[in-house]
């Protein structure tokens, strides 16, 4: 026997008056996405300030195989010391859809113990995917926004980081990257934050759109939507679907607490059962005065360091403060002010709220 779940849509859910999000906001269509390229090239044209060859050897490795397409070989007794060329890595990232001929940018960092990279020209590199292959060359002037100086006697002042820089357009696109897009008579629409009531919020708004039985969901993130053959028709609607508002699912009721930092984010679907709390904190405070003693006149003693410690003990009033049952976000809030907690003291109190089964949400530590 098959089981038929029907879930009734809340009163708010198509209300106007309510904020919605566009469905381009809340998901992406698989197989559109970005995908990274790294590379590595040398830099050229620095002003002394380049990998100390002796220590960076993959640099001088690398000129004399540059040299060698050229025409021009390097002795193997040669070892040029040269300050004004580093060698670096390149890093790029290209937008779906990219095609050959656009101009991305790159960024690029020394890899070497080059002081600076500022004045420098990366020469023709190329940009590999995840699969080996060349998509992109890199070549042009850096602009790097850091600098730094060095006296002789050592001093240095260094602002920003000068080994690294970037290259606005400075790639250009050699190989298109293939997507799905159009090649499937579907679209697969993914969330970005899994919800099983976003996902079916945003099948009946594209179904009350273009048509019922337009989209299903497939799982808390995937959406298969119906999509025309035509590629022109197929963008159209797609940039349809993008402008559709969604009313997202609210989040679950969680607490999230930064361990390093002392921060604390509260949900606003965090509930409290009936509980009494009390919090307070005990100090010690232990201080060293050592003292000189100095011998009596006209005798031979000597002249001694005795020390003396004081020990303070300060316990601070622990006023309690009474849960109901139900207690919201700001009753919460209002409580722990009331007691003065700090941030690591309202840690402290989740813990226990938690530990107690009073906290009817997620404890989260980060």
């Amino acid at each position: 026997m098959a089981l038929v779940l029907s879930l009734p849509l809340s009163a708010d859910e198509f209300d106007p008056a309510m904020p919605g999000e566009r469905l381009k906001d809340l998901a992406s269509v698989s197989g559109v996405r970005p995908n990274q390229l790294i590379g590595y090239g040398l830099v050229v044209g620095l002003d002394g300030t380049g990998d100390q060859t002796s220590q960076a050897p993959y640099a001088i490795q690398s000129i004399a195989n540059m040299l060698k397409q050229f025409g021009v070989t390097l002795p193997d007794n040669i070892n040029p010391q040269l300050q004004n060329v580093a060698a670096v890595t390149i890093h790029a990232e290209l937008p779906a859809f990219a095609k050959s001929g656009n101009r991305i940018d790159v960024t690029v960092n020394s890899i070497g113990n080059a002081q600076s990279l500022r004045g420098g020209s990366l020469l023709m590199s190329p940009l590999r995917g995840a699969d080996g292959e060349v998509y992109a060359i890199a070549q042009g002037n850096l602009i790097v926004s850091g600098f730094g100086v060095a006296g002789q006697d050592g001093s240095s002042i260094t602002v920003n980081v000068p080994s690294s820089g970037r290259i606005p357009n400075g790639a250009t696109v050699e190989r298109e990257v293939p997507t799905a897009f159009l090649e499937s008579d579907t679209l697969m629409i993914n969330l970005h934050t899994p919800d099983f009531t976003t996902a079916h919020r945003v099948v009946e708004a594209i179904n009350r759109v273009m048509g019922m039985g337009t989209a299903r969901p497939l799982d808390a993130v995937s959406i298969e939507v119906q999509a025309p053959d035509d590629p022109a028709q197929r963008v159209a609607y797609m940039a349809m679907l993008e402008e559709i508002e969604v009313q997202p699912g609210e989040a679950p009721a969680r607490v999230i607490v930064n361990s390093r930092t002392g921060t604390v984010v509260i949900g606003s679907h965090v509930r409290v059962r009936p509980a009494a709390v009390s919090h307070g904190s005990l100090s010690v405070t232990i201080t060293e005065r050592p003292e000189v003693e100095q011998p009596r006149p006209f005798t031979e003693g000597e002249t001694v360091v005795v020390p003396r410690t004081e020990i303070e003990v300060v316990e601070e009033d622990a006023r309690m403060f009474l849960f109901e049952a139900g207690v919201s976000l700001n009753d919460i809030v209002q409580a722990v002010n009331q007691v003065g907690a700090a941030p690591g003291d309202v840690v402290a109190i989740m813990e226990a709220l938690k530990q107690a089964g009073a906290l009817r949400a997620e404890l989260m530590v980060i």
